[in-house]
């Protein structure tokens, strides 16, 4: 198993989430070991972070208006949004694959313990909102990841030289819904914290009772998904049901063309019914775009690994780049909310990484609700304004035992805040984090 260096050898590598699909180039740290036929695989990130979130540190609130609108009791000054705390991030994705029948037969599981490592159910994150803690809306927050993020089966039927038939089958899994998730993508590999687009761009990435066919011809993929459309909910260790069940309710339609093997891009439409907890009548169509640009550079001469089992690059350096567009449309009022980032990740003199991530983030009129407190009698969440954020991070590889890697890092960002949030964010409020970043690598 070498480097892949077509779309083809790329999917049948199956190292992204889902049926996901980056340059075939793109670097993929991870152990591997042949065993009896198998092609054993175990890939692991985690981060220990700790964040400081600052707003304004006597902000006014909601207008008059706004209070009265939306029913609030709203105090002058208000509470100052943002926090610290200390957390960790991580996943790790065991995986083993091997010849069967006429195809490739690949098993993989993804697990996290964020659950156990994200107390009150959410860490701090200005602006950011989706999903809930102790059935009240998440905001300035983001939500810890189920100890559960995959368990598939995948299988893969050549046609050919040049085409691809593909199965993937997940009762929690990723269906053909936008690029690889923003933990997994390697642009993103160094940012300990969630994307404030995530809900308009991929966090379809957990959902339950995934069926995924694909069918891949030279450059080009085309992908159909039925999936549960409601996002798992906060009992986050096992397959909690929503409540309208689990059955496959939803769908999405995925095309990927990657020309070269630095470049991959994507299109995705999806129908998703009932996705958030707090209005369980609301369905919604997705859209996202994406393109991923990889390009490795510099002489690297590996004297480590087992020869046909090499996944790390040729190359020292790298560079890797996303720009994703999602759209998130309500079937009850045809309200839309877009999302726009840019992500870009520079590994240079081997062990050295400089990232940046740029947002601009539409956000609704939930973030005029203080943080804690339940959704106002009759609330209807409607798009409000788009928070613009600059993020710009750096890191150092160590090397601290056999097969693991530590970083340590940080990373600022800067938000913009528009006009109907000033009052209560300030104009430029700030995050800062400070974390170690551990992963498995060859």
């Amino acid at each position: 198993m070498s480097q892949p260096s077509t779309l083809i050898e790329t999917e049948l590598a199956h190292t992204t989430s889902g049926t996901s699909i980056e340059p075939a180039s793109t670097p993929v740290p991870m152990m591997m070991k042949s065993y009896r036929g198998w092609m054993l695989m175990l890939h692991g990130t985690a981060f220990i972070a700790d964040t400081q979130q600052h707003a304004a540190s006597n902000p006014s609130g909601p207008s008059p208006e706004s209070c009265q609108q939306l029913d609030l009791t709203c105090t002058s000054p208000a509470d100052a949004r943002g926090g610290d705390k200390l957390f960790s991030t991580n996943w790790i994705m065991p995986m083993a694959m091997r010849e069967f029948g006429p195809g490739q037969l690949t098993l993989r599981a993804m697990l996290s313990l964020e659950p156990a490592t994200i107390s009150d159910r959410q860490y701090p994150e200005l602006f950011q909102q989706g999903e809930t803690a102790f059935g009240k809306p998440i905001i300035d927050g983001q939500h810890p990841h189920d100890f559960f993020m995959e368990v598939a089966a995948l299988y893969d039927i050549r046609l050919g030289e040049h085409a691809l038939l593909s199965f993937y089958a997940a009762p929690v899994g990723d269906p053909a819904i936008g690029p690889t998730a923003y933990p997994h993508r390697l642009s993103a590999s160094e940012d300990p914290i969630a994307a404030l687009g995530h809900h308009q761009e991929d966090s379809t990435h957990i959902a339950f009772n995934v069926l995924t066919g694909g069918l891949t011809w030279r450059w080009l993929r085309f992908e159909e998904s039925g999936f549960h459309g409601a996002e798992p909910t906060e009992q986050r260790w096992g397959f909690q049901p929503s409540p309208n069940g689990h059955a496959i309710d939803s769908y999405s339609s995925r095309i990927t063309f990657a020309p070269t093997k630095n470049i991959s891009t994507q299109y995705s439409i999806a129908h998703i019914v009932s996705p958030e907890a707090l209005y369980p009548g609301e369905n919604q169509q997705r859209q996202t775009a994406s393109i991923m640009y990889n390009r490795p550079f510099g002489v690297h001469h590996d004297t480590t690994s087992t020869p046909g089992m090499n996944m790390s690059p040729t190359a020292t350096n790298n560079w890797s780049t996303t720009l994703l567009w999602g759209r998130t449309k309500s079937l009850t009022d045809n309200s839309k909310e877009n999302s726009y980032l840019l992500e870009s990740l520079l590994k240079f003199r081997t062990c050295n990484y400089l990232w940046t991530r740029i947002e601009n983030a539409g956000r609704s009129n939930e973030l005029l609700i203080p943080p804690g407190s339940p959704l106002p009698p009759n609330f209807t969440e409607s798009p409000l304004a788009h928070v613009a954020a600059y993020t710009f991070g750096y890191d150092r590889d160590y090397r601290v035992a056999p097969h693991l890697l530590a970083a340590p890092g940080a990373q600022f960002t800067t938000y913009t805040t528009p006009a109907p949030l000033i009052s209560i964010y300030g104009a430029h409020p700030f995050g800062v984090v400070a974390f170690v970043r551990f992963r498995i690598t060859q």
